[in-house]
């Protein structure tokens, strides 16, 4: 496939397009312009990708031990690294991520693979000892079934590798919808699954808008959905797998709080905020977008985050020297704006940044000014709901009480960060925080072992790590009866 080609759907090992013919164009978000072709799935298009799924669970992948499961996913790792820069340079262009980030994250998936593939022939169960001794008990993990797979436009790649390398190891087989503001990547490491070895079905691939998704999520023979997106979409999700019965994992995004307190080394803890929040443009469910300051550095650190923000250099995400590009799409482009027009008019001091970038050498990309809003108050829209762009909004607080009781006053609750000196202080703090993770004097650190994902209304289930296969495993129970004579065949045996 070549990088101008029209892309197609992989459906039971062939690629196709869309049964109806329709496609849609994916925009560059930095210079406004279409670069690839997308076909549209229509619901037939879902059906097929489902039954093959099942196919190829039923008849090949669920009776594929854990050893050739693991040497496709190293043979799968080994392809995405080698094709790390070109991988990084599609999903670049596609939603406006800077290439350094996008090239980091495709040695990240890469290593989320391998990760999870030394666990794919390691799915022991477990003998149980009874109370009575002439019963043999025992477990087995067996994987659940076929999966949806549905990820965001914000990182495809790594968003995808959360999902699709635990389901891989378990064996599971997989349907996989990307966001229709971000597709390319998510098919080119289909093509890579495909160079592997994977036997059809095992991995299938549909694009298209919301109608493909509601398709997909409505199916009646899926045994797993796992998703990420928002908050709204995510109900929808649920109510979809609850109509069927199935088995839902969502990570829903969040409003993160981090806390800068007095005693914290503010040399990292400047740059740590300002990674937290305007990494990605801020296009990240785990941006740290309120600033908990305690009040004694308070003014100290609105005075470096004001010089600093305002020198972010806007540019081409694909040259590296580049440090915040576009946001992905108009409709995220407006929703920001918004967003900081609301904070103006409800009172939050604006720091810097607060609109649309102005800077004649830039194209006419979904460009925002990295903004940051001092004196927000918990009843403020910007400090209670996620804004999902670069806009940060600073709180004072006075001592750790007050900074647990604000850092836990939203719905949300996935990511946190917390700068001190004091370990103490950090391990009484990260006890108290209502939230699936913790960061403590640092801030978006990801390791391939940890798990991640939320509390409260920022989902359930976890990704990454060891806890990442419980979603894709079911438990069996095994009891045999070890004595002669049975007795009673409608007594109970205890």
């Amino acid at each position: 496939m070549n990088d101008t080609d029209p892309y197609r759907m992989l459906i039971d090992g062939k690629w196709v397009d869309g049964s109806t013919g329709e496609r849609f164009d994916s925009l560059d978000p930095y210079r406004q312009r279409p670069w690839a072709s997308i076909p549209q799935a229509s619901d037939a298009d879902v059906d097929h990708a489902v039954r093959s799924a099942r196919a190829a669970f039923e008849t090949t992948w669920r009776k594929t031990n854990g050893g050739e499961r693991a040497r496709l996913m190293l043979r799968l790792a080994d392809l995405i690294e080698a094709e790390a820069p070109r991988l990084a340079r599609l999903e670049t262009t596609d939603n406006g991520k800077v290439i350094r980030e996008t090239t980091r994250q495709m040695g990240f998936a890469a290593r989320n693979y391998r990760f999870l593939a030394g666990q794919a022939d390691k799915l022991y169960g477990q003998t149980i000892p009874l109370d009575n001794a002439d019963l043999f008990d025992f477990t087995l993990h067996e994987p659940a079934g076929v999966a949806a797979l549905l990820v965001a436009w914000n990182s495809p790649i790594q968003l995808l590798t959360n999902k699709l390398a635990p389901a891989l190891a378990a064996g599971c087989t997989v349907v996989i919808k990307p966001s229709e503001h971000a597709s390319a990547t998510t098919l080119e490491l289909a093509r890579l699954a495909e160079e592997a070895g994977y036997p059809p079905g095992v991995i299938n691939v549909v694009t298209g808008d919301g109608r493909v998704g509601a398709a997909l999520t409505a199916h009646p023979d899926l045994d797993l959905i796992s998703f990420t997106g928002g908050q709204r979409t995510g109900r929808l999700v649920a109510r979809a797998a609850a109509d069927n019965l199935v088995a839902v994992a969502l990570e829903l995004g969040g409003k993160s709080p981090n806390i800068v307190f007095a005693d914290a080394d503010l040399d990292a803890a400047i740059p740590g905020a300002l990674a937290g929040i305007f990494g990605a443009a801020g296009q990240t469910c785990i941006a740290g977008s309120r600033l908990l300051v305690e009040r004694p550095v308070y003014e100290t650190v609105l005075q470096q985050l004001g010089e600093r923000t305002a020198a972010i250099r806007l540019g081409d995400p694909l040259d590296p020297e580049t440090e915040m590009g576009p946001v992905a799409n108009q409709l995220q482009y407006d929703t920001i704006l918004d967003y900081i027009a609301a904070a103006k008019a409800g009172g939050a001091r604006l720091l810097t940044g607060g609109g649309p970038a102005d800077d004649p050498n830039l194209p006419t990309g979904y460009f925002v000014q990295p903004t940051v809003f001092a004196d927000v108050t918990g009843d403020m829209k910007v400090a209670s709901e996620e804004v999902f762009g670069p806009v940060l909004a600073v709180m004072p607080f006075d001592g750790e009480d007050e900074a647990i009781r604000i850092a836990n006053s939203t719905q949300y609750g996935l990511a946190s960060g917390l700068w001190t000196r004091s370990l103490s202080r950090a391990m009484r703090v990260a006890r108290e925080i209502r939230a699936g993770t913790v960061w403590i004097n640092t801030y978006r650190t990801n390791a391939a072992q940890a798990p991640f994902g939320g509390y409260k209304k920022s989902g359930f289930g976890r990704e990454r790590g060891l806890d990442s296969l419980h979603d894709y495993l079911r438990v069996k129970n095994v009891m045999a009866d070890l004595s002669e004579d049975v007795g009673d065949p409608f007594a109970m045996r205890v």
